[in-house]
């Protein structure tokens, strides 16, 4: 019961904060501190409430170790997953006020950090790590690809946005399903948002 509750502030907290944060980011003096502030103290939720669970917190939450075979296809497999949606599908309203944001003076380094970095961990900690750690204990590896992928993807809010999303939330959760660790679908996930925050800064790719 602790796990899903600590999932579902989580939940709460990343798809009705982000909304809110992003409506205020847009006019803040700072808006990549607001981004950086929400991201981190989801992740850093996840992780001491996972402390009470002492020895197994780190199997629970995915973060044991992986071979480098399956970092290496999971990251190749996004980008190309990654390209397609984005080639095929709508362009979210939402995404480019963020595209914007990263676009300002000296924001590159920021946008690396908040949006390559801190907010795919707080991500995969909350979805293939809490989460899908809690329903495979639970149920089976199944339900805990399908639902972490569709919770991943709802977390989104904006419909559009959503359907980009949840091929790669799908993706990341089988590879968090096959290796029982959260290193993949972790670099996976960093490495395809600095490529968009690296594109949408010198390509104008939203």
């Amino acid at each position: 019961m602790l796990h899903l509750l600590l999932f579902v502030a989580a939940f709460l907290a990343m798809a009705v904060g982000a909304g809110f944060l992003l409506r205020i980011a847009v006019s803040h003096a700072d808006p990549m501190s607001l981004f950086a502030l929400g991201f981190a103290a989801a992740a850093a939720a996840v992780l001491v409430g996972a402390l009470p669970l002492r020895q197994r917190a780190l199997p629970l939450l995915g973060l044991v170790p992986a071979g480098w075979r399956p970092v290496v296809f999971g990251t190749l497999a996004t980008l190309a997953v990654s390209v397609a949606v984005s080639m095929i599908g709508p362009k979210p309203e939402s995404l480019k006020d963020v595209v914007d944001i990263m676009r300002g003076p000296a924001m590159l380094s920021a946008s690396i950090v908040v949006f390559g970095l801190l907010a795919p961990l707080a991500e995969e900690l909350i979805f293939r790590g809490l989460l899908f750690g809690w329903l495979e204990g639970r149920w089976n590896g199944w339900v805990a690809w399908i639902v972490s992928s569709l919770a991943f993807g709802a977390a989104h809010v904006d419909l559009t946005h959503i359907a980009l999303v949840l091929p790669l939330g799908f993706l990341f959760g089988w590879l968090r399903w096959r290796t029982g660790s959260l290193l993949p679908s972790l670099v996976a996930h960093a490495v395809n948002n600095s490529a968009a925050v690296l594109a949408a800064r010198f390509l104008g790719v939203v």
